[in-house]
């Protein structure tokens, strides 16, 4: 406690230190994503939709760090809410949904824009449906709850073919109208315009950001992480404990809607394949790893093992398999780095609670918590009163 105290006064004496080191921060960082896609085009990286998938992993680690890094609640299966974001957008405009070709889907919803915003709030609804059998459990039990339904939505749209397609999923599914620009000139979202995407998924990522920010610094915000360290100090301080909880379900699930409706235009497909758990456990990595309850934080531990799983592994395989030849090594010569991401993702998860439980960069309430506090403030935490009262009367001598 006197850890987490101590934490707490030196954010705000140094408040306005970290504000500017972040807005540097902040700033070279969107600069260096902003031109990326013109250094890649003149360069020849030819990387660009690699970075698609990326932004839409790392989207999905910002909703779950509201879970799990402000609320402190557990979610393993938070890969649910991404396909219930995919393929609202799909049976919305997909001209192959069931509910498009009967006619149950208005003109004005079958578009990308509409169909994004209830992919939000339906993505939102499911998670109080989760959240609410839950309020009573946790640890292992939430777990299990949590990974349960993880497994039954995939099922469901595997057995509900005629509306979602089943097995074989949806296509074509609606982009983007065209975005007019000076000079007649406009942005067209087709297939072949990766730069085009690339903004639209870095303006996504950025609004997300914002959001999170803001529900970070809110009333709501410091009850998240009141509940999280005591539920029930919290409720005898008034805080509404089904409240809070619901909304932390609900508001990260949100976020991960919002991911899988972007998802589901830019790559024009979806199928229940591509929400399996391990997409569930590669986010909980992200969050882990970069630091539970530190936005930033979480964004930097995507960036690491979301470019691994999508670049760093390919690349590494030619210099791998040239070693391999090299030493008459076969395995070296043909084993693929991409077979290895989920060996990677668990050895990262590993590392990180025998080295730093609170990930690379844990905001400092966090840190606080999980740092032992030292040998003299437990020794001052024990001490009786009349034992500090003996310590500071003066000595017989000195009262004369």
């Amino acid at each position: 406690m006197a850890a987490t105290l101590a934490a707490e006064t030196h954010d705000s004496r140094e408040a306005s230190h970290w504000d500017r080191r972040q807005v540097t921060w902040f700033v070279v960082a969107i600069a260096l994503f902003t031109i990326y896609p013109f250094v890649d085009r003149a360069l020849g990286i030819n990387r660009l939709g690699s970075w698609l998938p990326i932004f839409v992993t790392i989207i999905l680690a910002m909703g779950l760090n509201i879970v799990v890094g402000y609320a402190g609640l557990l979610d393993l299966g938070y890969a649910a809410f991404f396909a219930i974001g995919a393929y609202t957008n799909a049976i919305l405009t997909s001209p192959r949904s069931g509910l498009v070709q009967n006619g149950y889907i208005p003109e004005f919803l079958q578009h990308f824009w509409p169909a994004m915003a209830i992919s939000w709030v339906v993505a939102a609804i499911f998670g109080v449906f989760l959240g609410a059998p839950t309020l009573r459990l946790r640890g292992d039990y939430l777990a299990i709850v949590t990974l349960g339904f993880g497994e039954i939505v995939p099922n469901v749209v595997v057995n509900t073919p005629a509306v979602t397609g089943g097995p074989l999923g949806l296509n074509p599914i609606s982009a983007p109208p065209p975005i007019p620009l000076p000079g007649g000139y406009d942005i067209r979202f087709g297939a072949s315009n990766q730069i085009a995407w690339y903004f639209l998924m870095f303006a996504v990522g950025l609004f997300s950001l914002f959001l999170i920010n803001r529900l970070h610094d809110s009333r709501l915000g410091r009850s998240w992480m009141a509940v999280r360290e005591d539920e029930i100090a919290a409720a005898s301080m008034g805080i509404n404990l089904v409240k809070t909880k619901l909304l932390a379900f609900a508001l990260g699930a949100s976020f991960s809607g919002f991911a899988g409706s972007v998802y589901a235009a830019a790559f024009q497909y979806v199928n229940p394949s591509q929400f399996e758990f391990t997409v569930s456990i590669s986010v909980l990595s992200m969050v882990i790893l970069g630091g539970l309850g530190n936005i930033y934080g979480v964004i930097f531990g995507g960036l690491i093992i979301a470019s691994f799983d999508r670049i760093l592994a390919e690349e590494l395989n030619g210099p791998m398999h040239w070693l391999g030849r090299q030493t008459d090594i076969a395995f070296l010569e043909k084993h693929d780095l991409n077979s290895d991401r989920l060996l990677v993702f668990g050895l990262a998860l590993v590392v990180m609670m025998l080295v730093r439980p609170g990930g690379l960069f844990p905001n400092a309430r966090r840190e606080a918590e999980l740092t032992e506090e030292s040998e003299e403030v437990t020794v001052r935490q024990d001490q009786q009163l009349y034992d500090i009262r003996h310590e500071n009367e003066p000595a017989v001598g000195e009262r004369a």
